[in-house]
């Protein structure tokens, strides 16, 4: 069928020009899309303070590294269960039924905060798991309505309004806290949930209405594929190696990623008590000297991935394409933690973590959403569930356990945890390498990844 025509290009269409690949009737949906992942954003940020009050107010900072345990525990509950609901209804309503039971869950936790009901433990590992899987179902909707042309093009865009969400809505939450109070943000939280339902649903009823020669629901899957009955999330993933080797990749990111939180952490730390030691700390506690370079570090982060997002990403997809992409990120940590394996000063850590966060909360988050374009739409759902969320966490558990392990058993300083990262990320690395090997003979033939697909052939 051969596609109608696009309207002319809008004032909208030409101002996004500057940033990304926009053809003519494309704008409006993809600053819809922006502006929903960023409610989404927003909400999680406006919410990541009250587990921070609840889980150190009722337990401990020790407590919050076990909790990871926890998330994947309810997860392999939780991911399954998904996979079973977007097998049986479509994208408009499984996306408003999962919304409604986190907005609901918002609701319900206020409530018992009003009863002084102690729900630390609780609303932390929920919130682990909402801010997963919210925006893994989010992605998964983009996936959905994109074809691979498009995502391509327009996802730096969507990335913007994610990367924005991020840097708002803590400032969001910082204004609110002192004229409503801590609890109620709990509820805010919750209306920005259903004004992003809300959006989803016009954005979905807006392009089944489109007349553009594609069916609503997204591509089908390939008729091979369609046969095959349904194995759940993760049998689909462990089925399909294409998958599995995303999952393997994004487990293998979440570990190094962790462990360097450590080690920058463990360095600042030091370096902190050092300081209020030798009297050079300016008068402030080891408390308030970790806050104010950690908020100094966030804004600098957030700031250059913003930068990174708005004008560097679209450009490098264009013409270098995703194969790169989903390289640069593990060849910047290999370079980083290489740096730190010889010299972990704080500098060094700093500036290390800086670039490869910077890069992973902008080119790679909008690189590793593109690769589920290929996808089923089954997969872009359930297996993107399961990828997401589970395998990030268990990545989590990963790097608990290496830290446990190198500062109980190994008296591993933060060199030696640079070290151990660099081994992992050279997994990473041939990861990668293969993934983007596959996206493009999966792209340029023009299937899905089927169950027993790897190197385009069945």
């Amino acid at each position: 069928m051969v596609p109608q025509s696009r309207p002319a290009a809008s004032p909208l269409d030409r101002f996004l020009r500057l940033f990304a690949d926009v053809r003519p009737g494309e704008g409006i949906t993809v600053v819809l899309l922006a502006l929903t992942i960023f409610l989404l954003l927003t909400a999680y940020y406006v919410l990541k303070p009250v587990r921070e009050a609840l889980i150190l107010g009722q337990g401990s900072a020790e407590l919050k590294s076990y909790m990871s345990a926890g998330m994947v525990v309810v997860l392999a509950v939780v991911v399954p269960l998904y996979g079973r609901l977007a097998a049986r209804v479509p994208r408009r309503r499984l996306i408003n039924i999962v919304t409604a039971i986190f907005a609901v869950c918002l609701v319900a936790f206020y409530a018992l905060v009003q009863l002084d009901v102690q729900i630390g433990m609780i609303y932390f590992i929920w919130i682990g798991i909402f801010n997963m899987m919210i925006v893994a179902q989010f992605w998964g909707f983009a996936n959905d309505l994109y074809t691979k042309d498009e995502g391509e093009r327009l996802f730096p865009i969507v990335g913007f309004g994610a990367s924005l969400g991020a840097v708002l809505g803590a400032v969001v939450a910082g204004w609110l806290i002192a004229p409503i109070g801590l609890d109620q943000l709990l509820l805010v939280g919750a209306g920005l949930l259903v004004a992003q339902a809300a959006l989803t649903s016009y954005v979905d009823t807006r392009e089944s209405a489109r007349a553009d020669g594609r069916p609503a629901e997204g591509a089908p899957p390939s008729p091979e594929v369609e046969k095959k009955p349904a194995t759940g999330a993760f049998g689909m993933v462990f089925g399909t190696p294409y998958l599995l080797l995303l999952g393997v990749m994004l487990l293998c990111m979440s570990w190094v990623n962790t462990t360097g939180e450590y080690i920058l952490g463990s360095v600042i730390e030091d370096v902190a008590r050092d300081a209020v030691a030798a009297g050079t700390a300016d008068g402030l506690t080891v408390e308030e000297y970790i806050g104010q370079f950690y908020s100094q570090f966030f804004s600098v982060v957030n700031i250059v991935g913003l930068l990174i997002q708005l004008f560097l990403v679209s450009r490098i997809i264009k013409y270098f394409g995703v194969r790169f992409g989903v390289m640069a990120l593990p060849c910047i940590a290999m370079g980083a933690y290489n740096v730190l394996a010889f010299f972990p000063v704080l500098a060094a850590v700093r500036w290390a973590k800086t670039a490869e966060n910077a890069t992973d909360y902008s080119l790679n988050n909008t690189v590793r959403n593109m690769l589920f374009l290929p996808c089923t739409r089954e997969q872009k759902y359930s297996a993107k569930q399961a990828i997401d969320s589970f395998f990030v966490r268990i990545g989590d558990v990963l790097s608990a356990a290496l830290v446990f392990v190198g500062t109980t058993y190994l008296a591993l300083g933060g060199s030696g945890f640079a070290v151990v990262n660099i081994f992992i990320v050279a997994v990473w690395l041939v990861l990668a390498f293969i993934i983007g090997r596959e996206y493009r003979q999966l792209t340029t033939d023009g299937v899905s990844p089927g169950p027993t697909l790897i190197g385009g052939a069945k």
